[in-house]
């Protein structure tokens, strides 16, 4: 396990960092060891992957969706972003809507048998965040995942997708303008532009 000084030593954004020669991986015990370094760091594969904090753009549309869920949301669960214990993997989906139970007791991270749905606002260029992170999330038996694009045509988009049997699949999209429907874990509707620009009052 790398000192408290490793990362902070490394300072170039979204490098890997594999685990030694010879070394199995690092483990998720190791993962939560690291301290916090002004930067996302998740485990993916044994391996540890450093991404730059997102930008104020980024931070708001997620602030936004979360108060959005949370408003609509019945007391079972809760609406947060936090660290996801997946596999052998610890991931940092921008939303989580998990038990409240387990939430309220001061763990670290939830477990996939604890979470509902995970959400993740797309990066430009994160191919690990769009292709391999949602693998991770349905391989788990996450039932809901929902992703928001703030670049592109239509932008903001929203999808929401379930599990299925060989994965996730659409079930609802909308772009700028129009009305996403969310069925579960608990119904909400939102339109994909209140993620963005100068704030609006649903209604």
């Amino acid at each position: 396990m790398p000192n408290q000084g490793w990362l902070a030593a490394h300072p170039p954004p979204g490098r890997v960092f594999p685990a030694p020669s010879g070394d199995d991986g690092y483990t998720v015990e190791d993962w939560l060891k690291i301290p916090e370094v002004g930067e996302q760091v998740e485990l993916i594969d044994g391996s540890f992957v450093v991404s730059p904090m997102p930008g104020l753009d980024h931070a708001c549309a997620a602030t936004r969706l979360i108060r959005i869920l949370d408003e609509a949301c019945p007391d079972r669960y809760e609406v947060v972003s936090g660290s996801v214990h997946v596999g052998a993997d610890g991931l940092c989906p921008d939303l989580v809507i998990g038990e409240a139970e387990a939430m309220t007791t001061g763990a670290l991270m939830l477990t996939a048998a604890e979470i509902a749905c995970v959400g993740e606002i797309a990066r430009r260029g994160r191919r690990r965040q769009q292709e391999v992170k949602p693998s991770k999330y349905a391989a788990a038996g996450i039932p809901v995942f929902v992703r928001v694009e703030l670049h592109g045509v239509g932008a903001p988009r929203a999808e929401v997708f379930k599990l299925g049997r060989k994965g996730y699949e659409p079930v609802a999209e909308a772009a700028a303008g129009g009305m996403l429907t969310i069925d579960e874990p608990f119904p909400v509707s939102f339109d994909p532009a209140w993620l963005t620009g100068p704030r609006r009052r649903p209604g």
